[in-house]
This record gives C-alpha cells, structure tokens and sequence, in this order.
C-alpha cells in the first residue's frame, strides 16, 4: 500500500540535526566516541531548588492530571515578574503571558495561527533553520533577508524596504542572534518597531538567548508600544539549563495572545503541574545564578577559541549565546567541508554554518554545552589530526 505524505512535508526536509545525531550515534556505536560540539543543549543541570520543587509536586497525589492551556496563573505572574526585574517590561500576568511547551513550539504556532497560502514570511539568512520550516508548513512562502559581518548581523531595513512587501505578514528576528552571536541595542529595535508600524508586518522576536554571556538583557518589548506590532518568544531552555522540561513563553497584547491560543488549544495540552512549579522556582533566581553561569561558559570560551586557532578559524570575541561564530579556515571551500573533515579524522562534532542559511556557509560554529574536560579532548584530538 502507497500513502503519499502531505504536500507540504514534501517541501520540508528532515532537521539537520536530527540525521546527524543518528550518524554520531551509529559511529559511537562502532567504538569511535564521538565528541559532539554541536549542539547547544545545555550540559549543567538546573537550580537544585528547582529540581527540588519537580520532586515535592510530583510526590502529590493530585498533581498529576490535566492543566489549563494557558499556564498556572502563578507561573505566568512569575513570567511577568522575570520581564519587570530582568527587562524593565510591565507584562499583565492576565492577559498579555502565554507559557509555552518551549519556544520552538510557538514558532510553529505563530506561523499557523497568521500564514496561509498566498502570504509571505521575512526570515534571515543566516537564521534558526526552523523559522524556515515553520512558514513552510503554514504554506506561506519564506523571504530570506541576508545578514553579514559588515553590517554586524543586522538587517538592512532601509534595503528591506525597497521590496514589495505588499504580501509579507511577519517578520522574524533574534536577537543576541543564533548563530552568529551579535547583539541588538534599543536604537535597532525602535527602528524595527517603525519598520513593522508603516510596513503593516508583525514583528516577531525570539529571545532564548538574552542572559547568555551578556551582562544586560534586553528584549524588543522595552520601546514604547512595541506590542502593537511584535510579539516575543522567550525560554528557559538555556538560561535555567532547561532545555529538556520544555518551557517558554509568549509575550504580546491581548489581541495576539487569544488569537494564537486558538490554534495552540487545539494542538496540545497545558504542561505537567510539576514543571510549572519549578520553572516558577527557576524565574525567582537572582542575578548571581546568572552571573556564575556566565562565568562557566566565559571560560569555555576561551578553550574554544583555542580551538579554532589550531583550526584556522577567524572569530570576534564580543558574541552573546552558546556558541562562537568563526570564519572558514582558508584551506577549506566551506562549513560542511570542515565539518565533515574534522568529523572523519578527530571524531569530533562542529556545525557547518550553511545549515543556518547560504550566508552562513562560509563559516563554522562551536557550542559551548561541554565540560572543560570534553573541551580538552576535543582540542587534543584536532591538534593530532588536522594538518
């Protein structure tokens, strides 16, 4: 029997790091220990307070049943709370908070509940691949906007301009950006919001990686009434070492918030009553959590920049996020070239940075998500084999 799959999983390929897990994994299978430097999943475990707290509710008895679509009303003042102590944002914990089973799940959202077919999608390039796939399934067509080093990682919205845009919905933008590691700054993000005001185009930020090596957060949600034209993603999948429990977070005017919660209501269910307790544990941390993470991940930094200075690799030191952002080293022609090199003869895992875009081809990327022993290794590895 024959089953076609839907036209629009035709369109839609396999995620990169899907089919390169199963081949790691096929080659550890064969004894070759794969070191993976790849992904950026973080390694550390959460607050114990946190882990704590999943324990105590998941002991209860009656905790243990369905929850409502839109969160706990205490995790989402616990949201709105996180955005005035860490942002400077005034959130209604009510009406303007939607938590979310990680913050990939609400790229999916957004695009279903605003793209069909007919309408348009800006995406950069180079960008988070799933922005890509998202408005791919929507049925809507993706524009990539190119991003480059000379203009620090930022789109040209001047340039932007001169499109028809006649038949672009929304934007996505994500800043400190993935995988390149800039930054946004407040001047940027009002001349977003302008952008997405006279171009009638929902602005769409997604901002997992804010309190990453940066010493102060930002969100596009502090210009003035930026909520009437973007909505913002957020999680804690890397700042709390979250990744796995699945918690994010929608932010927005009422308006925005109702009208992806149709769509959400019907794909899935409110999260586990254990995990929006503890993630409520998780937003109350004070600025020292933040700081000692930071200071783990400043000095892996520096092990991964000595790895790409046996590699060849050209890199900026001022990168927010889990990973560093290097050049091709000039005896490879690209990413995949290096990947796959560094991969056959030191069995060690970097990323190609065309899976991101075709302007991320010329470069590589290094995640930070190990320890420094598997860091070590890793570079011990490449200083025997790549010549």
């Amino acid at each position: 029997m024959q089953i076609s799959v839907a036209e629009r999983v035709q369109q839609t390929e396999e995620y990169y790091f899907s089919k390169k897990l199963q081949e790691i994994a096929h080659l550890n299978n064969k004894g070759h220990d794969v070191i993976n430097l790849g992904i950026g999943s973080p390694d550390l475990p959460p607050h114990p307070e946190v882990i704590a707290e999943l324990q105590r509710v998941s002991e209860l008895p009656n905790s243990h049943g369905y929850q409502g679509y839109r969160g706990i009303p205490a995790l989402r003042q616990a949201m709105s709370d996180w955005y005035k102590n860490y942002y400077s944002v005034h959130l209604s914990a009510e009406k303007e908070i939607l938590p979310l089973i990680g913050s990939k799940e609400g790229v999916v959202h957004i695009c279903m509940t605003y793209l069909q077919e007919g309408d348009q999608a800006l995406i950069p390039n180079p960008g988070y691949p799933a922005y890509a796939s998202a408005v791919k399934l929507s049925g809507a067509e993706a524009l990539p906007y190119t991003l480059d080093a000379k203009q620090n990682w930022l789109p040209d919205l001047e340039e932007l301009e001169k499109q028809d845009l006649s038949k672009v919905k929304l934007m996505w933008v994500n800043y400190p950006h993935m995988p390149t590691g800039s930054r946004a700054n407040s001047s940027f993000f009002e001349k977003l919001i302008a952008f997405g005001r006279k171009n009638n185009i929902l602005i769409c930020h997604d901002n997992p990686y804010s309190f990453i090596l940066s010493e102060h957060p930002i969100s596009l949600m502090q210009v003035p009434d930026a909520k009437d034209v973007a909505i913002e993603l957020n999680s804690l999948s890397k700042c709390a070492n979250m990744a796995g429990w699945r918690l994010g977070m929608l932010v927005g005017s009422e308006d925005r918030i109702n009208e992806i919660l149709r769509f959400k209501s019907n794909m899935d269910s409110g999260m586990f009553l254990g995990i929006q307790m503890a993630a409520i544990k998780a937003l109350y941390l004070g600025q020292e959590w933040y700081s000692q993470l930071n200071e783990i991940y400043r000095k892996r930094r520096e092990k991964v920049y000595e790895i790409l200075n046996v590699l060849g690799g050209k890199y900026q030191k001022d990168q927010s996020g889990l990973f560093v952002w290097a050049e091709v080293p000039q005896n490879y022609k690209n990413g995949y070239e290096v990947t796959d090199d560094v991969l056959d003869k030191a069995r060690v895992f970097i990323t190609p940075g065309g899976i991101f875009g075709s302007a991320g081809d010329p470069y590589i990327r290094i995640s930070l998500c190990a320890n420094d022993d598997i860091l070590d290794e890793a570079l011990q590895r490449i200083q025997k084999t790549i010549k």
